[in-house]
C-alpha cells in the first residue's frame, strides 16, 4: 500500500512538471497544483489543525490536575526587642532573632468527576468543530476549484475569438487592398476606401482587445494557483468540444439530491444543528452541581526555632483529601442568558440550514437553465453562422468584383461577426454549466 502510495503521488508530481515544463496545462493540472498550493486553503488546514488542538484540551478536561508550589522567604524584624511567635507549618514556634527564613512546599491535585456532564458534551462539541473545519477547507477548494473552471472556459473563450477576430482582420485587409486598386481604377471612392480602412483599425482594436482580455483572465486565474510570473502558463484546448456538448444534461432534482448528499456546506449546516443541541445541554448543565475531589501535601520549615530543617520537615509534614461540592444558587442570572442563548442558536442554524439549502438549489437552477438555453442557442447559431459566412464570403468577392458596394460588406460583416460571438458564447457557456452540474453531483470538474 505504502509503495502504491508512492508511485500515484510520483505520477502526480511528474504530470505536473510535464505541465510546467511545456507550459500547457489542463483543467485538471490547474485544480491540483491550487489545491496544494493556493494560501486560503492552506490557512483552512491550518484552521483544522487549531480544532484538533482544542478538541485535545476538551478531552484533557477528564483527567485530574496536579501542580506543584515552592517559595522561599525572609522575614526581618529591626525593632523587636523580645522573642517573637510565628506559625512554622502547623507548629507555633518562637525566636527572638531578628532575621527569619522560612520555606513553604507543597502538591496539590484536583479532578472534577461531575459537573452536569459539562466536560463530556464539550468534548463532542469540540469534535464536531474539527468535522465543520475540515468542510470548510473542503467548501473553499470546491469554490475555488468553480473560479478555476469559470476562468478557464473564459480564457477559452476569448481564444477562440480572437481566432475569429484575426480571420476577419485578415479579410478586411484584403477589401482594403482591393478598394484601393478600385479607387486607382475610378471605381471606388475616396469615402469608400475610408470606411474600409476604418474596418481594418476596427479589426485590430478588437483582435488587441481579446488578446488583452486573454492576459487578465490569466493573470487571475495565476493568482487562484499562486503561479509566479516566470512560469510559462497556457492553457491546453480540450479535444472533440461539440462531442461534450451533446451530453445528457442532468435534471435539477437529481443534481439537487446527490448535491444534498456531498456538497461540504450542507453536511456544515447540519453538524452545526448537532452542535447548538449540545450547546444547549452545556448550558443546562450550569445548572447542576458540580463535584470534584482535592488532595494535597505540603510541608514547610524555618530558622531560628532551634530545631533543625530535618526536624521540622517531618513535623511540619501534612497530607489531606476532600471532597468539593460547588452548588449554583444565584449568579445573576448568567446561567439563564447562556441557556436562551444556546436555545436561540439552535433555532438560528435550523435556519441556516434551510437557507443553504435554498441558495444550493437555485445555484442549481441557474445553471441548468444556463445550460439548457445556451445549448438550444447553439443548435440553432451554427446554421446561422454557415449562412452568414457564405453570404459574407459572396458579399466580398462581389465587391472585389465591383459588383456591391462599401455598405453591404460591412452589413455583412456585422452579420458573420455577430454571429459567430452567439456560437462561440454559448458553446463555452454550454460548456462551463454542464460541467457544473456534474461537479455538484460530486463528479470531478473536467473537460
Amino acid at each position: 500500500m505504502i509503495k502504491r502510495k508512492i508511485s500515484i503521488g510520483g505520477l502526480l508530481l511528474t504530470c505536473l512538471f510535464t505541465a510546467q515544463a511545456n507550459g500547457n496545462w489542463t483543467l485538471q493540472d490547474c485544480i491540483d497544483h491550487a489545491l496544494q498550493h493556493n494560501i486560503q486553503i492552506q490557512k483552512n488546514r491550518l484552521s483544522e489543525k487549531t480544532s484538533q488542538q482544542t478538541t485535545a484540551e476538551s478531552k484533557a478536561a477528564l483527567l485530574p490536575s496536579l501542580s506543584a508550589s515552592l517559595s522561599e522567604a525572609v522575614a526581618y524584624r529591626p525593632f523587636q526587642k523580645q522573642g517573637g511567635s510565628f506559625v512554622n507549618g502547623s507548629v507555633t514556634s518562637s525566636t527572638s532573632n531578628n532575621t527569619i527564613a522560612n520555606g513553604n512546599y507543597g502538591v496539590n491535585a484536583s479532578w472534577t468527576i461531575w459537573n452536569g456532564n459539562q466536560n463530556r458534551n464539550t468534548i463532542k462539541s469540540s469534535q464536531i468543530s474539527e468535522q465543520i473545519a475540515s468542510l470548510q477547507t473542503q467548501q473553499t477548494a470546491n469554490s475555488i476549484q468553480e473560479q478555476i473552471a469559470q476562468l478557464y472556459v473564459q480564457i477559452l473563450y476569448t481564444q477562440e475569438a480572437v481566432k475569429t477576430n484575426e480571420k476577419l482582420l485578415e479579410n478586411d485587409e484584403q477589401l482594403l487592398r482591393r478598394g484601393q486598386e478600385l479607387l486607382r481604377n475610378g471605381k471606388a471612392t475616396q469615402a469608400d476606401v475610408a470606411q474600409l480602412q476604418a474596418q481594418v483599425d476596427n479589426g485590430k482594436y478588437d483582435v488587441v482587445n481579446s488578446r488583452t482580455q486573454i492576459a487578465s483572465y490569466k493573470m487571475q486565474l495565476r493568482q487562484l494557483l499562486q503561479l509566479s510570473d516566470t512560469v510559462d502558463f497556457n492553457i491546453q484546448t480540450p479535444e472533440a468540444l461539440d462531442s461534450q456538448l451533446i451530453n445528457y444534461i442532468p435534471t435539477i432534482d437529481n443534481v439537487y439530491q446527490a448535491a444534498l448528499v456531498s456538497r461540504p456546506e450542507i453536511k456544515s449546516s447540519q453538524l452545526a444543528i448537532e452542535q447548538s443541541d449540545l450547546d444547549v445541554k452545556i448550558a443546562k448543565g450550569a445548572y447542576s452541581p458540580t463535584i470534584s475531589l482535592t488532595a494535597g501535601l505540603s510541608d514547610s520549615h524555618m530558622t531560628g526555632t532551634g530545631q533543625n530543617i530535618g526536624n521540622q520537615l517531618r513535623d511540619n509534614f501534612d497530607g489531606q483529601i476532600g471532597v468539593n461540592i460547588s452548588i449554583p444558587i444565584f449568579d445573576n442570572r448568567k446561567r439563564k442568558t447562556t441557556l436562551e442563548k444556546a436555545k436561540i442558536n439552535q433555532l438560528s442554524s435550523q435556519l441556516d440550514l434551510k437557507d443553504n439549502q435554498l441558495n444550493l438549489r437555485n445555484t442549481i437552477e441557474s445553471y441548468w437553465l444556463e445550460a439548457t438555453n445556451n445549448k438550444q442557442k447553439y443548435e440553432a447559431s451554427k446554421s446561422q453562422v454557415k449562412s452568414q459566412r457564405t453570404s459574407y464570403e459572396l458579399v466580398s468577392e462581389q465587391f472585389k468584383e465591383g459588383k456591391q458596394n462599401i455598405a453591404q460588406v460591412l452589413e455583412s460583416r456585422t452579420s458573420l461577426l455577430s454571429a459567430e460571438q452567439t456560437m462561440l458564447q454559448s458553446q463555452y457557456t454550454t460548456l462551463l454549466n454542464i460541467t457544473l452540474l456534474k461537479f455538484y453531483q460530486n463528479e470531478k470538474l473536467s473537460f
